[in-house]
């Protein structure tokens, strides 16, 4: 374990500091979405008091908390693990989500006041964390529900086939039309462009860029990167239904 989360590693910068925090946040997302039935079979309530840790590299990690009394950084809620199987699934993960965003807001501003940040600074850092979905969010699916609620109504006269996948910009917009719809968006391609940029990958979290392949899931109907799924746009023209990892690996629960 990197010393309770990353001890080794000291970001003296409000930009190195955002960096740390973005990296541990997209490996606590991964654990909670695509990565979950893992997250769930380590989270044996048989075991001890377990933390969830986000790393810089955007890796996750179940473990005991650290030995040192204090900890080089702060600790993640500790035992998770106790409340698995108490709880439903979609309810606990959402819990540990919500402790996971209270532990990243504090490792960041630890080391704010580490290295001294002053006013401007803690603001700038502030801001700059406030404009990403928290782990919450991406988790429940409220920061889907945010973009939509932004987006323009004409996306909602769209087919799910129409809109499942979206291409780079360099290609078009939608891997599937017709002249009709290409019609369709040039007239709108303003409005267009404004509510792909409010979507949000429901496995990283980041926004969509108008040069990444984006694909749906038809279950859960969350956005997701091609690479953060593993599916490439070839891969994706075969796919008469897609489930996202976490919809595909979903099993009843004892």
């Amino acid at each position: 374990m990197e010393g309770g989360g990353g001890g080794q590693y000291n970001p003296r910068t409000v930009e190195e500091v955002f960096r740390d925090f973005k990296g541990r946040r997209a490996g606590l997302i991964k654990a909670l979405t695509t990565d979950v039935e893992e997250f769930y079979q380590q989270c044996d309530p048989e075991k001890e008091n377990l933390c969830l840790y986000g790393f810089p590299s955007e890796q996750w990690e179940v473990n005991l908390p650290a030995e040192e009394v204090p900890p080089e950084l702060p600790e993640p809620a500790l035992g998770i693990n106790f409340a698995r199987d108490g709880m439903q699934e979609k309810d606990w993960l959402s819990l540990v989500a919500v402790h996971s965003d209270a532990w990243l807001l504090a490792v960041a501003f630890y080391f704010g006041a580490r290295f001294g940040f002053d006013k401007a600074d803690r603001k700038r850092l502030f801001n700059m964390v406030n404009e990403l979905p928290t782990v919450f969010e991406v988790v429940t699916g409220a920061a889907k529900k945010q973009s939509k609620e932004k987006s323009s109504n004409h996306s909602s006269s769209k087919s799910k086939s129409d809109s499942k996948v979206r291409a780079p910009e360099s290609q078009a917009k939608y891997t599937k039309t017709t002249p009709q719809k290409e019609e369709e968006e040039g007239l709108d391609e303003e409005e267009d462009e404004d509510e792909h940029g409010e979507t949000l990958c429901g496995a990283c979290g980041e926004n969509y860029g108008t040069d990444e392949f984006w694909i749906c899931c038809d279950i859960c109907e969350k956005w997701f990167h091609g690479k953060c799924v593993k599916i490439t746009p070839a891969r994706a023209e075969h796919i008469k239904q897609y489930k996202c990892p976490s919809c595909s690996g979903k099993r009843a629960r004892p």
